[in-house]
């Protein structure tokens, strides 16, 4: 009976894979990131969607009589409709290519997570697919949220009963 037995030596010409050897050879073919041109685009694209952001609250209060106070809900209630109806329409993705992270900064940024999730898995119904999976990614970020204004209400209250 024949039996396979691992040899200590190696061939010649032959080259054992090291984890920096792998490195090195991976290095060779991943492409260069220009981060200079990155950050200058995602600085402008997030620059502009807030300076829209900012024209809408404008226009909420010139031509609908809102006070600074209260035109931030419908201007960002607005910024997410814009965002969840361009990431619908297949825009909001090739932004997000464009400027990195830039686009997913801003609240849009979050709504276009939401929406493509729902639309991702709208093939599996209503309730289980957009329903059940559209706060996947989210999910963390609503659940971080609440539970840091809720250490930052009872930090609040606490100092307010001591000072």
């Amino acid at each position: 009976m024949a039996t396979k037995t691992k040899s200590k030596s190696k061939a010649p010409g032959s080259m054992q894979m090291t984890k920096q050897l792998y490195q090195q050879q991976a290095s060779k073919f991943q492409p260069k990131r220009n981060v200079l041109l990155n950050s200058f685009r995602a600085f402008w694209v997030g620059g502009t969607i807030c300076l829209l952001g900012q024209a809408i609250q404008n226009m909420y209060i010139t031509f609908f009589g809102f006070t600074e106070k209260t035109a931030s809900n419908p201007t960002v209630a607005t910024l997410i409709f814009l965002s969840v109806l361009l990431t619908g329409l297949g825009v909001y993705d090739n932004i997000g290519q464009y400027a990195g992270a830039g686009s997913a900064v801003p609240v849009t940024g979050f709504a276009n997570s939401i929406a493509s999730a729902a639309i991702e898995h709208r093939s599996e119904g209503y309730v289980l697919g957009v329903g059940g999976n559209m706060f996947k990614l989210a999910g963390a970020v609503i659940v971080f949220g609440v539970v840091a204004a809720f250490i930052a209400g009872i930090l609040k209250s606490l100092i307010n009963m001591f000072f």
